[in-house]
């Protein structure tokens, strides 16, 4: 009831903004009593704000009133929202609420502000306004939202473009950015290592294409730089820089930056991967020296193993199989890694424990089969690389798997016994 009641009076004060931009003196053209801005938010705590957000402010002189049009709105508590977010058919909507409420939420919680003040001729202004005003009402406001094609910042780039007759598209389409999608997720992530590594694994070789500099204001920073420096022709056929003045509301205290340009992570994946294969490694040396904490430590480590690498294999195969998240196809990720490493977290805990030598002896052929396909699987997909068909940026997945991989495919403790099984000794004479 009280959302109702505040949306009404918003739209109310729309209403009277209208009545009094109509009553306009000679002396001013309608439309000059407006203000347009663009308000470019920094990352969040959450990970789903990590990117930043951005929002179009419009402010009347005449009836000091700043209202703040946001297109980033989403609601735990809309019908079937989990449902619908894990197949990627997520409603999003626009709103419209007071820009001082909305600027003091954000300082307070710790997030960078940057006002740019958009020159445009009165009747543009009108044009915006009118237009975000048609974008919130309840019939118009809902929208699917894609992380790339269809966000906040990509709702206020099209506002932008509006503005200026096409001329922001026109002049960024064919401009060459020197990042892919990836590379622009890495840039923000990389404080995170476990997000990180997780958000890239799920994401295909499509994220991996150049992009356009039209295509990079999928993020609210990259609005603020682009049309910071761009100039236009408006509807009187002046030139202007679109632009007039940058006001920093606010700076955020602690919080780690965005990369200028993303950090090769395939060095500290492998790295971490060595380590836990050492440890991995010392624990087969103790079952080796009959240690009996050393099978027990071995099998979990296997299990927790499966259990990690095999759950974000099923998240990667539900996405890429079963759901609407389009970054998600074409993956190849799916030739290493997938829901078989389940087995191995249930099994690794037989391997642990069990006291019947016959079932450990197949415990230990299942435990390393599982692993031997996953670094197999690696290999192909490096070499798979080699070809023009997949480009895909993943040697942090393969480097993070490979070594820890070829620890539990190969552990000595039983092998001799596996190979005379299989490959037995030619008898002589």
């Amino acid at each position: 009831m009280i959302k109702k009641v505040i949306f009404m009076f918003i739209i109310f004060l729309l209403f009277i903004s209208g009545v009094f931009a109509q009553e306009t003196s000679i002396e001013s053209e309608p439309g000059d009593n407006f203000i347009i801005k663009i308000a470019v938010v920094g990352p969040g705590d959450q990970l789903y704000f990590w990117w930043g957000h951005i929002a179009l402010i419009i402010e009347d002189t005449r009836t000091g009133v700043s209202l703040f049009y946001d297109y980033g709105i989403f609601d735990f508590n809309q019908d079937n929202f989990f449902y619908n977010f894990a197949f990627g058919r997520l409603l999003y909507k626009c709103g419209v609420s007071f820009s001082e409420y909305q600027i003091e939420h954000y300082i307070e919680t710790n997030r960078d502000i940057i006002i740019y003040t958009l020159d445009l001729p009165a009747r543009t202004k009108l044009k915006v306004r009118e237009f975000a005003n048609i974008n919130v009402l309840p019939e118009n406001r809902d929208y699917y939202y894609h992380h790339f094609k269809d966000n906040c910042s990509t709702r206020i780039r099209d506002i932008i473009d509006l503005a200026t007759d096409g001329q922001l598209k026109r002049q960024y389409e064919n401009q060459i950015s020197q990042f892919t999608l990836r590379d622009h997720v890495r840039r923000h992530t990389w404080f995170a290592p476990a997000e990180d590594w997780f958000l890239n694994f799920l994401m295909g070789q499509v994220i991996d294409t150049p992009l356009t500099a039209w295509e990079d204001m999928f993020l609210p920073s990259e609005v603020g730089k682009l049309i910071n420096d761009f100039y236009y022709i408006d509807i009187n056929g002046e030139r202007r820089k679109l632009v007039s003045s940058v006001e920093t509301i606010f700076t955020s205290v602690g919080r780690p930056a965005v990369l200028e340009k993303p950090r090769m992570q395939w060095l500290y994946q492998l790295g971490f991967s060595l380590v836990l294969s050492i440890i991995f490694g010392c624990f087969f040396y103790l079952q080796i020296k009959k240690i009996k904490i050393g099978r027990i430590l071995s099998g979990i480590s296997m299990s927790i193993c499966g259990l990690v690498f095999g759950t974000a294999g099923l998240v990667l195969y539900f996405m890429a199989i079963f759901t609407n998240h389009d970054y998600t196809f074409e993956n190849i990720n799916m030739i290493f890694c997938g829901p078989l490493f389940l087995v191995s977290g249930v099994v690794g805990i037989l391997y642990a424990f069990t006291k019947n030598t016959k079932k450990l002896f197949i415990y230990d052929q299942l435990l390393r089969l599982i692993w031997a396909l996953s670094a197999v699987g690696i290999i192909i997909s490096i070499l798979l690389k080699l070809l023009p068909w997949f480009y895909q940026k993943n040697l942090p997945d393969q480097m993070l798997l490979l070594p820890i991989a070829l620890v539990f495919a190969l552990n000595p403790v039983g092998l001799k016994e596996i190979l005379e099984k299989y490959f037995p000794k030619r008898i002589k004479g």
